[in-house]
């Protein structure tokens, strides 16, 4: 039974071939049921320590989403059924944005003025780390 926050076998069909295996080490929790509680934990907003048990240990499904974060499989695996859905002509890559929706908040500008963050404008935003720059 497939339930609401879970990968359909479609889905899992096209994510098992991109997925790292372990080729040494004690037996793992299933691939499919760890997935499936990076799902659930990311459209669902929960804490990982409030994940269902149906879904191993909350540890190992943290371990593991960070472990494929930081090694860039997720990266990877976006860019790998992109390229398959482009080629087969199912993404429309046509994007339109209407400017007058798009507005900054009062607080985004600083003009210096009363209550403005003129003094705070010089802080350094680094992003996040990127596996393919290395």
């Amino acid at each position: 039974m497939i339930r609401r926050h879970e990968l359909t076998d479609r889905e899992w069909e096209l994510l098992t071939p991109l997925i790292p295996q372990a080729a040494t080490g004690r037996p793992r929790v299933s691939d499919r049921q760890v997935i499936n509680g990076m799902v659930y934990k990311i459209r669902t907003g929960i804490s990982w320590r409030d994940l269902p048990e149906r879904y191993g240990p909350w540890q190992t499904v943290y371990t593991r989403f960070r472990r494929y974060a930081l090694g860039g499989v997720f990266t990877r695996t976006l860019q790998h059924i992109q390229a398959e859905a482009d080629a087969a002509g199912d993404i429309d890559w046509l994007v339109q944005i209407d400017s007058t929706i798009v507005r900054a908040h009062q607080h985004a500008a600083a003009t210096g003025r009363k209550g403005g963050s003129a003094g705070r404008t010089k802080q350094v935003i680094t992003p996040s780390a990127d596996p393919e720059a290395d």
